[in-house]
């Protein structure tokens, strides 16, 4: 069963909290929250008090992406307000294995998110631990690019893996998610789409359900 994670660095955030509630009115099973530092990536983006801030406003699953640099500093603050998934990038992190430890320890599911260029071998060691593998389909730290091709590739591989193995990650898509391309990601193999552009732009409820009937099309 798919997974709608609408990206909220598209939502216009005078209008955040409101936005939110569009997302649980129209079904998205999880809020993907983007967390920059502006030296992983060259952006800034959502710091502690505004994730604090909407928690409380619904009981959707918190699918934190943590691009910044050491992301084990902060594991347990991301717990503390409500983050559900904890992924970091592999890029970013001098002791993955440690840090994913961190945050199964603290109580999240785990995810590692690998950027356009990052192969899908360097899950290797840790890959048993993972709840949730994120391909990068753009490079990280805008919104509004166009999908990369080559991650229709890292996909298939990460689907191959998980099933050799019998690993239980989900395998999650960032970057250039539309209407156009969402059942060739599926056939591909992503469990979770992330979508930002294609979900805040105009009518986020019916967007929503767009997508479902997309995918739940394809799954009949």
């Amino acid at each position: 069963m798919y997974k709608l994670s609408p990206s909220i660095l598209s939502a216009d955030f005078s209008r955040l909290g409101e936005q939110v509630l569009q997302l649980k009115e129209g079904g998205a099973a999880y809020v993907h929250i983007d967390v920059m530092d502006g030296m992983f990536v060259p952006n800034l983006s959502f710091g502690f008090p505004v994730i604090e801030s909407i928690r409380g406003l619904t009981d959707q699953v918190f699918d934190v992406h943590l691009m910044i640099e050491e992301p084990i500093r902060y594991v347990q603050d991301f717990k503390k307000i409500g983050a559900d998934i904890l992924t970091v990038h592999a890029e970013a992190c001098k002791h993955l294995h440690r840090t994913i430890l961190a945050v199964r320890e603290a109580g999240m599911k785990a995810g590692v998110a690998l950027n356009p260029a990052t192969p899908v071998s360097v899950l290797e060691h840790v890959a048993e631990l993972l709840d949730l593998v994120l391909v990068m389909s753009v490079n990280p730290g805008y919104g509004g690019q166009k999908f990369i091709n080559q991650s229709k590739k890292k996909i298939r591989s990460l689907k191959k893996m998980r099933k050799e193995h019998n690993y239980r990650y989900e395998i999650e898509v960032d970057g250039g998610v539309s209407f156009e391309n969402a059942v060739m990601l599926q056939e591909a193999g992503v469990d979770v789409f992330v979508a930002g552009t294609q979900v805040f732009k105009g009518d986020i409820v019916a967007n929503i359900k767009k997508f479902d009937e997309i995918l739940s099309a394809k799954q009949e």
